[in-house]
């Protein structure tokens, strides 16, 4: 995988008739393995969202968020997490998967999103600023979490 880079990748809007793509995924790309039983339930949920980044028939990257709908507030994107593999990392897949999620959920009538990660975790902060959110806020001391905000 050498030389290989986000324009290399195909990313993909996963519906429940995705399924089977989830059959072959890259070492890392989730926090533990996919959990076959599980996975329908998660992909027909309303306002759960994943794009995928694919190569070679395998899933390499992943991000997930779910839209939140507020009676007296903006409708938000929360995007819950943000992975790919190790061995294709800083090559612009999770900038590429980050684009993508951020134009669904303003194709879905969402007004803003929102990611936070731990302000220690370099390439997930490095990764969020890339895009340019309108707002960082961080957590009150110790300052151990930041928050991106992106107006859509």
């Amino acid at each position: 995988m050498d030389g290989l880079t986000a324009q290399d990748i195909e990313t993909r809007r996963v519906t429940v008739a995705d399924a089977a793509l989830f059959a072959r995924v890259a070492p890392e790309v989730f926090d533990a393995a996919v959990d076959p039983a599980r996975l329908p339930a998660y992909l027909a949920a309303p306002g759960h969202l994943m794009v995928v980044a694919m190569h070679e028939d395998k899933i390499v990257g992943q991000i997930a968020a779910v839209i939140h709908r507020h009676p007296d507030k903006a409708t938000e994107l929360y995007i819950d997490e943000v992975g790919v593999t190790p061995a294709l990392q800083r090559r612009g897949i999770g900038h590429r998967l980050l684009r993508e999620m951020l134009t669904w959920g303003k194709d879905l009538g969402c007004d803003e999103a929102w990611v936070g990660t731990e302000t220690d975790n370099e390439a997930a902060c490095g990764l969020y600023e890339s895009l340019a959110p309108t707002d960082i806020r961080s957590a009150a001391p110790p300052e151990t979490f930041v928050l991106y905000l992106y107006e859509l």
